[in-house]
């Protein structure tokens, strides 16, 4: 009994683990690792979703957010002005401006970045990180 009773609570979390949220529902993903994040990135609008994919020791969204909000910068070309969600759910609020830029990555591919360049800015406490993206097989 207790089998059958613990079976499908775990095929639930299983089936959750890289589930896109309802307004990102029929969005194909693109899969970027950030800092030794992975993330499934969706856009849509003026939303984006970054849904990490690999395991870490409680993760706490305050790391999290910087490299999900790059990922997000990177799939949509548009600058994430608030992150909300917790450490596996990331929601990103996109500024395109005028609209958005061109992007370079093809949806649907995996990449793995890596930080190539990076200053602090003392005047508003803010990190720039510049990272180099490469499409990797999946």
């Amino acid at each position: 009994m207790f089998w059958r009773v613990g079976v499908f609570p775990a095929l639930l979390a299983l089936v959750g683990c890289d589930t896109a949220g309802p307004h990102f529902g029929d969005v194909p993903a693109t899969r970027l690792s950030i800092d030794g994040a992975t993330f499934d990135v969706r856009v849509n609008g003026r939303l984006a979703e970054a849904i990490r994919v690999n395991p870490q020791y409680a993760p706490r969204l305050g790391a999290l957010a910087p490299r999900a909000a790059r990922a997000m910068q990177i799939v949509s070309g548009c600058e994430v002005t608030e992150v909300r969600g917790d450490a596996a759910q990331i929601t990103g609020i996109l500024d395109c401006g005028e609209g958005p830029p061109p992007v370079i990555l093809v949806v649907g591919l995996n990449y793995d970045c890596v930080a190539i360049d990076g200053y602090f800015s003392s005047n508003d406490d803010t990190t720039f990180v510049d990272y180099d993206c490469e499409a990797v097989p999946y």
